[in-house]
């Protein structure tokens, strides 16, 4: 009887078994790449004081970069935050409100993905709010002008990304096609990365990143804005004026979803540093045109039950 390795071992065979074994090695150690955004790079206004159809601050934004969109996450007012009542209002680039929706018992609102499907926009958030008003699971859903949707309605899917997660949040990468989940479990936040198509889906099973959120050495430990492009995820903290004695304590930090580290920062941002009030809420990437990203940083300004939302963004030339 011939050994089954004698005949593996032959020149014929062995240039395809390794040829095999080289590809195997190489999924195993894909890693997300990219260029990142120097965070000492000047922000830039896009544009400020612009009233959403909501009085409360924003709590998110995400850009459509397809349909060339943009919606604004906020609680609802008059309704108590554990509600998870919210407004989603989509504008246009110059700021001005063009339509709004409402959602009953979603959550927070603290984070907001858009994604094209055709000509319509469909948006990713957390839902089925807590008892604390934050969301345990996600949902997709299409963004429709006037709609009031609840958080059992039959137009929404739901999914549950990290099993044993107490609350979901998540954003896309939408250059790259990528939804990237934040989940609450026990020993704290977990990051995960995956293609946005299998999660439509519903198939989480091969995460292309997983780590635990590293713990930031920041001034403010409330994260107002999470973002990812690529290779890298981006955080934005700090609090509003009312609360600092009007001191900027906002910053961006920098971690690399490969390693799950901390690359860069925390570094002071002064984007909108006259703003009355200036809260930071929202990070987000568009896509200007292709190779052409940018990141933006969204702050809060005006008085109370008369907020306005306010966009500063870092060019495409701070890539490093």
């Amino acid at each position: 009887m011939v050994s089954p390795w004698k005949v593996l071992l032959k020149p014929s065979y062995l240039g395809i078994v390794l040829l095999a074994l080289s590809f195997s090695v190489q999924l195993a150690s894909a890693t997300l790449s990219s260029k990142r955004f120097d965070l000492t790079q000047p922000s830039h206004e896009y544009f400020r004081s612009k009233p959403l159809a909501g009085v409360n601050v924003q709590q998110s934004f995400a850009f459509d970069n397809t349909n060339k969109r943009l919606f604004f996450s906020q609680i609802r007012n008059a309704v108590p935050d554990k509600e998870g009542d919210l407004v989603i209002t989509q504008v246009d680039y110059s700021g001005k409100d063009v339509g709004h929706m409402y959602l009953n018992g979603f959550g927070h609102g603290a984070s907001l993905g858009a994604e094209a499907m055709g000509a319509a926009t469909y948006l990713w958030m957390e839902v089925d709010a807590d008892a604390n008003g934050y969301g345990q699971r996600l949902a997709r859903f299409k963004f429709t002008n006037g709609a009031t949707l609840g958080s059992n309605d039959p137009k929404l899917t739901k999914y549950t990304p990290v099993e044993g997660a107490t609350q979901h949040t998540c954003s896309i990468d939408t250059v790259n096609e990528r939804l990237v989940v934040r989940a609450q479990l026990k020993d704290g936040k977990h990051v995960s990365v995956y293609d946005l198509d299998k999660a439509n889906k519903g198939d989480f099973e091969h995460p292309m990143a997983n780590f635990k959120e590293p713990k930031l050495p920041t001034k403010s430990n409330t994260i107002q804005g999470v973002a990812a492009y690529g290779q890298y995820m981006y955080i934005l903290t700090g609090n509003q004026y009312e609360i600092t004695d009007n001191q900027i304590n906002s910053e961006m930090t920098t971690v690399d979803m490969n390693t799950g580290g901390i690359v860069q920062g925390p570094l002071i941002t002064r984007a909108g540093a006259n703003l009355s009030y200036r809260e930071p809420e929202g990070l987000a990437i568009y896509e200007v045109s292709p190779g052409k990203p940018r990141l933006f940083l969204g702050f809060a300004s005006g008085k109370k039950a008369d907020r306005e939302a306010n966009l500063f963004y870092k060019d495409t030339d701070a890539l490093i």
